[in-house]
């Protein structure tokens, strides 16, 4: 999980470098700045909150930001669900979907989902978490499909 918050540590750097050479007045940009902006990148409403998620902290009740929603996917059908008995009952039904978590709400949703994730619906970690995502929080199939996640192309991601 380290390794996540590594990686938005790591952005948080290069963006109060790039402040710091582009504007004469950047010395009041301070890296906790440029942290809650790294994370409200990738769908976090501030660097506690990627911390919390990112970091094997939250719960299931928990808000866990848009960090599995991308813009484009709006166009696609999916279920919305309150309650995560009722989107493990939905995905029970459907085997070929995927279980996601967004805010404290739940999706269930189709291979196209995945793709505009940037990531592959195929890929073997999504089996390792029986294509649940809240079940399988903070496993190494998480991690590693989170850390995929985090690598995808920044259009894919949608700002809290």
């Amino acid at each position: 999980m380290t390794a996540l918050l590594d990686e938005l540590k790591i952005r948080a750097r290069l963006g109060l470098n790039a402040a710091r050479r582009e504007e004469a007045g950047a010395g009041q940009i301070r890296l906790r700045h440029c942290l809650n902006q790294a994370a409200r990148d990738v769908g976090f409403a501030h660097w506690e909150h990627a911390r919390a998620v990112l970091g094997g902290l939250a719960t299931r009740d928990d808000d866990m930001g848009t960090f599995w929603h991308a813009p484009r996917t709006g166009i696609l059908l999916n279920l919305w669900l309150a309650r995560y008995e009722q989107a493990r009952a939905a995905l029970e039904a459907d085997p070929a979907a995927f279980l996601l978590p967004y805010r404290r709400q739940f999706m269930v949703v189709q291979a196209d989902f995945i793709a505009e994730l940037g990531l592959d619906a195929r890929h073997p970690a999504w089996a390792e978490t029986s294509h649940d995502l809240v079940a399988g929080y903070g496993g190494d199939a998480w991690l590693l499909l989170a850390g995929q996640r985090l690598k995808a192309p920044r259009s894919s991601f949608v700002s809290s």
